[in-house]
């Protein structure tokens, strides 16, 4: 088991992993891409949270969609994992923050990975008929599931880590939104959950 909560995984995957947590550090003074004191636990906290998003997720998919991606978690964690995994499925990123995107750009590309990123605002990019789309500490999950409902294919599969409040959430969204939920408990935090949430539609 490394610390970046894998196992099972080629080297070249350690490396591309290293590569963008290195390249996270670089740019954090600069652009402020996760806070400071969480900066020292970057293995534990954000990448090993991202790679639980990854493994909730179908192991064969053709279009995974991360929108709000920010420093890259999870987007750029599952990029690199689906890299390995999923050779031939495409991963597209989203993220309206020009210096966030080109900090995406710079990891994909010192990493080697094919990942498309899509410098926009997540309601005008044209609708992107994702199998599977994620998101982690973007919005409250109202507007996570509109997002959803523009973005996923008809049968397609959201996946939002929530903390502490998901139940709230999920109960606040059925007044809005009718969905399915599995829930899968965080290995990181007792409290939290993934919601894995299919068939997405307006009440």
């Amino acid at each position: 088991m490394t610390d970046f909560g894998l196992t099972d995984v080629s080297r070249e995957t350690l490396e591309r992993l290293t590569v963008f947590e290195s390249l996270v550090h670089k740019w954090n003074p600069v652009i402020n891409l996760v806070s400071r004191k969480s900066l020292a636990e970057i293995r534990e906290r954000h990448i090993a949270d991202s790679v639980q998003v990854f493994q909730a997720g179908p192991r064969v998919f053709d279009h995974w969609l991360d929108i709000g991606s920010g420093g890259g978690f999870p987007g750029l964690v599952i990029a690199i994992l689906a890299a390995e995994c999923a050779p031939d499925a495409r991963v597209t990123l989203i993220e309206s923050d020009m210096r966030k995107s080109t900090f995406l750009r710079t990891v994909v590309r010192e990493a080697g990975l094919a990942t498309n990123i899509l410098s926009e605002r997540i309601e005008l990019v044209e609708p992107q008929d994702a199998d599977v789309l994620s998101a982690r500490a973007l919005a409250d999950l109202n507007d996570l599931l509109a997002f959803s409902a523009r973005h996923l294919a008809q049968d397609g599969l959201a996946i939002f880590p929530k903390g502490a409040t998901w139940k709230q959430e999920v109960t606040s969204a059925k007044s809005q939104w009718n969905f399915s939920t599995q829930t899968v408990k965080s290995k990181l935090d007792p409290d939290a959950a993934i919601l894995c949430i299919t068939g997405v539609s307006r009440v």
